[in-house]
């Protein structure tokens, strides 16, 4: 599919979408998309910038959010502004989807929301392309039906029918952890949509720490070789300057220092991949 002016797909350079999980400050947001902007001028590569402005779904009621709709949207555009990468961000609701696709490149919808029909076809009618992610407990088939009812949402409002990203982003596997299936990636191909490994919420450990999650990013590079090796069209990582210091998802994020040459590492792997070497 054409994706912000790019084609993507397997055979295609991979893109990234990245950035910290939550809006914790315009300065933090502009420091992180100044190493992606300059990543994306070495490689060449589709850089998106993803940050939340509201976190809807965190562990404990005590858990900081973000900073809302409307000061979050102001922060993504001055990203954009400023460094001219695309930006996504998560919807939660389908009211939000139209104000928020006024601002952004891309609209995403969180994993625990992929059943939510009213805001997949919120979002699939905005005419903005949808990362939408599998949830935690749905088998790798049960994308098919959520695809479909964002195309059909699309062809009804007259918009895209091929806008969809499908994302992997591990599966529950007993209390307080996820493991990934590598199948699901190739499983997940019959949607006809490329298909987005999300690297660190594939490690997340959920409620690991009572009032919030734990993670293992120590296994964020290892899960992302497989993922490349087995064939994806975009990879998903958030990273943070500090990730002992974030307030959302620090112990599955990826230290902004190393963001760069893990990146570049996992592009020349996919460069074999395809080669079938």
């Amino acid at each position: 599919m054409q994706l912000l002016g790019r084609t993507v797909g397997l055979g295609h350079p991979l893109f990234l979408i990245a950035g910290p999980c939550v809006i914790e400050s315009e300065a933090l947001c502009l420091t992180v998309a100044e190493t992606l902007r300059a990543l994306a001028d070495r490689t060449d590569m589709l850089v998106v910038f993803k940050a939340s402005f509201d976190k809807a779904n965190r562990s404990a009621g005590t858990s900081y959010r973000g900073c809302g709709m409307e000061e979050g949207l102001k922060i993504l555009a001055k990203v954009r502004a400023e460094t001219g990468l695309p930006v996504i961000t998560d919807v939660h609701d389908a009211g939000q989807v139209r104000p928020v696709a006024e601002v952004v490149d891309m609209l995403q919808t969180p994993a625990f929301l992929a059943r939510q029909t009213d805001l997949i076809v919120a979002a699939a009618a905005s005419g903005r392309p949808v990362n939408i992610k599998k949830a935690q407990f749905m088998a790798p088939g049960d994308m098919n039906q959520v695809i479909a009812k964002a195309r059909a949402a699309a062809a009804a409002a007259g918009t895209a029918q091929d806008n969809f990203l499908a994302c992997e982003r591990g599966s529950s596997f007993g209390y307080g952890n996820l493991v990934v299936d590598m199948r699901s990636l190739v499983q997940m191909r019959a949607t006809d949509c490329p298909v987005v490994f999300d690297a660190t919420h594939s490690v997340q450990l959920p409620g690991a720490n009572g009032t919030s999650s734990g993670g293992q990013r120590e296994f964020v590079a290892p899960l992302a070789r497989a993922a490349v090796a087995v064939g994806v069209a975009g990879l998903f990582m958030e990273t943070h300057p500090d990730p002992a210091s974030a307030l959302s998802d620090g112990p599955n994020a990826i230290p902004l220092h190393a963001l760069s040459d893990m990146v570049i590492s996992l592009t020349k792997l996919a460069e074999v991949a395809v080669s079938g070497g």
